[in-house]
């Protein structure tokens, strides 16, 4: 049995990975598919999906991306460090007016698929979408809410306790990189039953 926690857990975002690392179509074509069988907002399904793992078109891909806000002395992976597939999520908002939540439901079943398999990756909002457009033929009606970046983890990530309020992630001396979590007794609002 799959310990869920456990994978959640492992579900960062990772932005260091092994890059030589082959991620092949059939791999994220399950990874597509699990996102399929997922949840739908009144089961419109207005979300289409771009593979990409070649090398030229992941170039193209990468240089439209903005990486790790938080982190001001590190601006991007290295070559080498670069991630080996994407998979670039489409919406038809005229299909439907809750495709960011259709998004958000995909991209996260996209990554715990990722980590099952022993993978890793990171999903992107900051995207120059002009340039993506520009870079790869997607048709003009469908909106690019997110791109899921995807390989084979080169960092630890590791889940601290938010301090002091400060919920910014980190890395530190040793690179290992920080996800302060809030405890969850400052989540839950408790009601007077």
């Amino acid at each position: 049995m799959i310990n869920l926690k456990n994978l959640i857990t492992k579900c960062r975002s990772y932005r260091r990975f092994y890059q030589d690392y082959e991620i092949n179509k059939n791999t994220l074509k399950y990874l597509v598919d699990l996102a399929r069988c997922s949840a739908s907002a009144v089961n419109l399904q207005p979300l289409k999906y771009v593979l990409s793992y070649q090398p030229k078109t992941n170039n193209l891909i990468f240089s439209t991306l903005r990486w790790a806000g938080y982190l001001k002395d590190w601006s991007h992976p290295e070559e080498g460090e670069r991630p080996s597939a994407y998979i670039i999520i489409l919406a038809d908002r005229n299909l439907s007016k809750w495709c960011d939540y259709d998004c958000a439901i995909a991209a996260q079943t996209i990554l715990l698929g990722a980590v099952d398999k022993g993978l890793g990756g990171c999903m992107f909002g900051s995207v120059d979408r002009d340039l993506l457009r520009k870079n790869l033929p997607i048709p003009k009606e469908y909106d690019i809410p997110l791109v899921v970046a995807l390989g084979k983890p080169k960092e630890q990530v590791v889940i601290d306790e938010v301090k002091s309020g400060d919920t910014k992630y980190y890395r530190d001396n040793k690179s290992i990189h920080h996800v302060p979590k809030k405890a969850l007794k400052e989540i839950i609002i408790e009601l007077n039953d």
